[in-house]
């Protein structure tokens, strides 16, 4: 096995608990605006917040959990989305030394109950009367269960109210006894195979990884001179989000939120914020892709988005080359293109993302290499970085100056990544979580011998870079004992504007399938430019035979990534996305795919016999035997 790491450590130890930044910025610079509050829903003008002011809500709001009964080592859960108050209500809570237990508001009535249970809280703050109810339906099985504070009813004024007897000392003396390896928040996994686990994140796994992104990359983050400013929207019961939030209060940099993941609500609040650095997962910069599309073939400019986002990619592949030592760079034509699609389309599309971003951060998944470039092409370099709940986030980065698209860079210092004979990812330092809540057989199976066993299976090069090909419990075994990996084929299918997600099937099957969902924003755009002629069964008609035909293509071009073996020979479109509401997407958006296959077994078994039907029967498991892919719909 290979074993490559980057040192030294960047950031200095960590001597107490996250609370103390808070503290220390109020202390050192006090009007430093730290946090954007929009004084209602929507609004497009943003109200700045300095660091005293940060600090005395944190504190007010610690004297009101004190008051209330929480002390060092309690575990409140908070179930709501983005919002402004769950960053101090998080601060307020490890002030106090509280740990926090992040749930996603959309969670089920069993998945709630079993969550504050496991992890034992003996309080819960949700968002609304719907999570009252929630919480409300699990309460007799929750008997540590004490609080439950709804932020919509004033909640936390409430607290502030209650507590404005206690003495600033105590929550002082509170949170000077804070460690850096006490609990800070118990994150739970995705749970995409069974019940998720509660992984123990400690103050120094959280600090870690953004102490080291700070120390090395944080001067790119805004241009020289300014306060780098991030909107915060990824959900921070998701531990992506709350690297975020700990990388803008360690950070000092400017930071709202948007609750709302509506493309309307999200659009107009990086129009008004205007972020100097973007945080995302790769759906959110594939829609990104297929909405500046959409809207370019709805105003007749298609076929020139089309051009200059093929010269965006070469153009970024050429630098690429250049900054890695392998190439001379953009030749004079290849200039001389880009500079006119700058002025006339690459500079509007940036505007999409309020107009000043210039760096990104994709994160939850591996983004694609041809969508990496694009970005790159139009003035957006997005690093794709890799990370796990039980690493506090953030293991990699790209190094400034020698980024790879396509790999999820190199190691964060004091980090190590090893890859294991069987291709899997092993880690280790000091973001790796002190174990699993209550279940000492799944921690053991994890960290083996000081290493975290991550699930995921990639490779390293010669340069320490590191790329992620999927996960171990996702690969594919056909009939015939050819192994697959999903993850690639899935990607370059989700790159279809038409095509919203996609699920790549076939153990002990002849050969690779996939079941395909469309995008609903797309389709009704593509309908219209298709306009066919005729009336209106026979328009169906066509419409379906050309929806097959796209379809195919798209199929096709996915394949042309991977071996014959590999490449998906029959397909099935199914008639609605998968959504968290049916339980065939976690609450982080991530495929269940055990329950997807379970769910659509039918739909599986049909296409594979329809498949079968047209082949000699003596043979279907034979790959010659697949040769063309099946644009079977339901």
């Amino acid at each position: 096995m290979r074993d490559l790491a980057l040192a030294p450590p960047a950031a200095p130890p960590l001597t107490g608990g996250l609370a103390d930044s808070v503290f220390e910025t109020a202390v050192h610079n006090p009007t430093l605006p730290v946090l954007a509050r929009r004084p209602a829903a929507g609004a497009t003008r943003w109200e700045k917040v300095t660091a005293v002011e940060f600090r005395d809500e944190v504190v007010d709001l610690a004297k009101g959990l004190i008051a209330s009964g929480i002390s060092p080592g309690h575990r409140v859960a908070v179930m709501a989305r983005t919002r402004y108050e769950w960053t101090v209500l998080a601060y307020a809570l490890w002030a106090v030394g509280a740990e926090i237990v992040p749930v996603y508001p959309t969670s089920s009535r069993d998945q709630v109950g079993w969550i504050l249970r496991d992890a034992g809280c003996v309080g819960v703050v949700v968002e609304d009367e719907q999570g009252v109810m929630t919480v409300g339906s699990v309460c007799t099985s929750l008997p540590q269960l004490r609080h439950v504070w709804q932020l919509d009813a004033g909640a936390l004024e409430d607290l502030v109210r209650r507590g404005a007897f206690v003495p600033l000392a105590t929550v002082d003396s509170m949170r000077r006894i804070v460690l850096p390896d006490s609990s800070a928040a118990i994150a739970y996994t995705s749970g995409t195979t069974g019940r998720p686990l509660g992984c123990a994140l400690s103050h120094r796994n959280l600090a870690s990884p953004c102490d080291t992104l700070l120390g090395g990359w944080r001067h790119s983050a805004a241009p020289p001179g300014k306060q780098p400013c991030v909107l915060a929207f990824l959900p921070f019961s998701h531990v992506y989000g709350l690297m975020v939030q700990g990388l803008c209060v360690r950070g000092g940099m400017l930071m709202g939120h948007e609750p709302d993941l509506g493309e309307e609500a999200l659009s107009a609040a990086l129009r008004s914020l205007r972020p100097t650095y973007f945080h995302a997962v790769p759906s959110v910069f594939e829609k990104i892709y297929k909405n500046m599309l959409r809207t370019a073939q709805q105003s007749g400019r298609g076929a020139l988005f089309e051009r200059s986002a093929d010269t965006a990619r070469d153009f970024a592949t050429a630098v690429e080359r250049q900054r890695l030592g392998r190439g001379r760079g953009p030749g004079f034509d290849l200039r001389l293109q880009h500079a006119l699609y700058e002025r006339t389309v690459y500079r509007r599309l940036r505007a999409a993302l309020g107009g000043r971003v210039n760096r990104a951060v994709s994160g939850g998944s591996p983004l694609s290499r041809d969508l990496s470039l694009f970005y790159e092409g139009i003035g957006i370099y997005v690093h794709d970085g890799y990370g796990l709940t039980e690493t506090s986030g953030g293991l990699t980065m790209q190094p400034l100056g020698r980024e790879k698209s396509g790999t999820v860079g190199q190691a964060l210092p004091g980090m190590e990544i090893r890859v294991a004979d069987d291709h899997e990812i092993l880690v280790r330092g000091p973001a790796v979580f002190q174990g699993y809540v209550g279940d000492e057989a799944a921690t053991r199976a994890a960290l083996r011998g000081g290493w975290l066993a991550t699930g995921d299976l990639g490779h390293l090069d010669s340069e320490g870079y590191l790329t992620i090909t999927g996960r171990k419990k996702d690969v594919i075994i056909t009939s015939s004992g050819k192994s697959v990996s999903p993850a690639a084929l899935e990607q370059r299918l989700r790159m279809h504007p038409l095509i919203r997600q996609a699920v790549v099937v076939g153990d002990n099957r002849p050969c690779v399938g996939a079941l395909l969902t469309l995008d609903p924003d797309f389709v009704p755009h593509w309908r219209s430019v298709l306009a066919l002629q005729g009336d209106a069964p026979v328009q169906r008609m066509r419409e379906e035979n050309a929806l097959r035909e796209e379809i195919g293509r798209a199929v096709a071009a996915a394949n042309s990534a991977v071996s014959h073996s590999e490449s998906i020979r029959v397909f099935r479109v199914l008639p609605e996305p998968f959504d968290v509401a049916s339980g065939l997407l976690t609450p982080s958006m991530k495929l269940c795919r055990d329950e997807i296959v379970r769910h659509y077994a039918h739909e599986i078994d049909a296409m594979y016999q329809a498949r079968s039907r047209r082949r000699p029967q003596s043979a279907p498991d034979v790959p010659a035997e697949w040769d063309d892919a099946d644009n079977v719909f339901r």
